[in-house]
């Protein structure tokens, strides 16, 4: 399979319970060694300036943490969008085109630096072959990520929005009652 780095996975009604239910993955990396990347909608109630003080007033709306998924969740993870015209931050990790990884220990970028910046909990990791096989089986929806997908002003909706983006019958999914033991 190809790299998948820089597309969204789209948690399909397979997944009916976890970490991943209704969940919008952004890959950052994905190798013949595993994939890593973070979930963009599923915000915490935790604001960042409570627990990064220096870096609150560096995040996009909503200012709060993300669950970024299971794995490691003990661990704060910041996901950068590079601006235009400007040079990346200290500490920078490129994970592909304008995004990236910044060093949270470092100083936080300068303003005009990046376009957008979120902190996420924790992270969604796959050993080799796992992902493809989740995929295979119909666990996940890929597809392209648009711009504005992982700094989301709305991340609640993203799923639905994602969805209703795509074209055929998934679509549908958006109609699903949250608890489908409720209908």
């Amino acid at each position: 399979m190809d790299s998948l780095r820089g597309r969204l996975l789209v948690a399909t009604p397979a997944i009916e319970q976890g970490p991943f239910l209704r969940s919008v993955v952004f890959l950052l990396d994905h190798d013949d060694d595993g994939a890593l990347g973070v979930v963009v909608n599923h915000p915490l109630d935790a604001d960042v300036d409570d627990v990064l003080p220096a870096w609150g007033g560096r995040v996009n709306a909503p200012d709060c943490l993300f669950d970024g998924g299971p794995v490691a969740m003990d661990s704060a993870l910041a996901v950068g969008v590079l601006s235009t015209s400007s040079r990346p931050p200290e500490g920078w990790q490129s994970m592909g085109g304008n995004v990236g990884l910044v060093d949270l220990a470092g100083p936080p970028p300068v303003e005009g630096q990046l376009a957008g910046l979120r902190v996420f909990a924790g992270y969604a990791g796959w050993s080799a072959g796992q992902l493809e096989s989740e995929i295979e089986e119909g666990a996940w929806l890929v597809t392209d990520a648009l711009e504005g997908d992982l700094l989301s002003p709305s991340p609640e909706s993203l799923w639905r929005d994602v969805l209703r983006r795509q074209e055929g019958d998934v679509r549908l999914w958006t109609t699903l009652p949250d608890d489908p033991s409720l209908n």
